[in-house]
């Protein structure tokens, strides 16, 4: 890992995503749902599931979408295929595109969490499990990014990562059958497995988003290997 790389990918991704409104706009979508929310709910405590759904979009329309928009960019410009055959590992590419995505998710979590409520997110657990995720979401973005074509074709999984991953909190509502497969599928996502974690105290839970992470780290060192071997 070369910092000085890491450093010069952050500083020119800064500068590109202060350019674009429709990226600067979507770190304030999750506070506007947590303003709603808690208006919603007055003095009453705040539902778990509802907390999950802010925090769903802040990873799906925040970490996964942004990032994921910044890699097809950079694939469309040409300029990506020369950052992947460049001496900078995966890990460089990754971390100097993830930065500002990452600390803009972060503002973004830990604002909608005050207004609604952050009593049960501050013991070691919930926030490993949060931090998993966001990692997961991470890799999941940069992995799509180097996958698609272009900026366009991004919007093609936008809505399929943001309702199968973000938007899982909810799947409770469905009306689908406790014995369902697709029931029993959705739970093992990792929103639901922390919402599992964050109710049972159990670590178990934490081992399936992990397995999440490490599938999403593949996916994306796949896409970058093929990156590097495209003419």
């Amino acid at each position: 890992m070369n910092i000085s790389r890491i450093g010069a990918i952050f500083e020119k991704d800064l500068k590109d995503f202060s350019k674009n409104m429709m990226l600067i706009f979507m770190p304030v979508l999750p506070i506007l749902l947590a303003a709603m929310y808690s208006r919603m709910g007055g003095d009453e405590k705040m539902p778990l599931v509802m907390i999950y759904i802010v925090l769903g979009t802040a990873f799906a329309g925040v970490t996964y979408c942004c990032l994921a928009f910044m890699m097809a960019e950079e694939k469309e410009k040409n300029t990506l295929r020369g950052l992947v055959i460049s001496p900078a590992t995966m890990l460089d590419v990754v971390i100097g595109k993830s930065l500002v995505v990452i600390l803009l998710t972060l503002i973004s979590v830990i604002v909608s969490l005050w207004l609604m409520g952050f009593e049960q997110f501050t013991n070691f657990q919930a926030i490993a499990g949060l931090s998993v995720a966001l990692l997961f979401f991470t890799m999941l973005g940069a992995g799509v990014g180097m996958f698609v074509k272009n900026v366009a074709s991004t919007q093609i999984y936008l809505m399929p990562v943001l309702f199968l991953f973000g938007m899982t909190p909810l799947i409770d509502g469905l009306g689908l059958s406790k014995g369902s497969i697709v029931l029993k599928i959705l739970h093992a996502f990792p929103l639901p497995q922390l919402m599992k974690m964050n109710e049972t105290g159990s670590w178990k839970h934490f081992g399936v988003v992990a397995f999440w992470l490490i599938a999403s780290i593949i996916f994306a060192a796949i896409c970058f290997v093929k990156n590097q071997k495209d003419d």
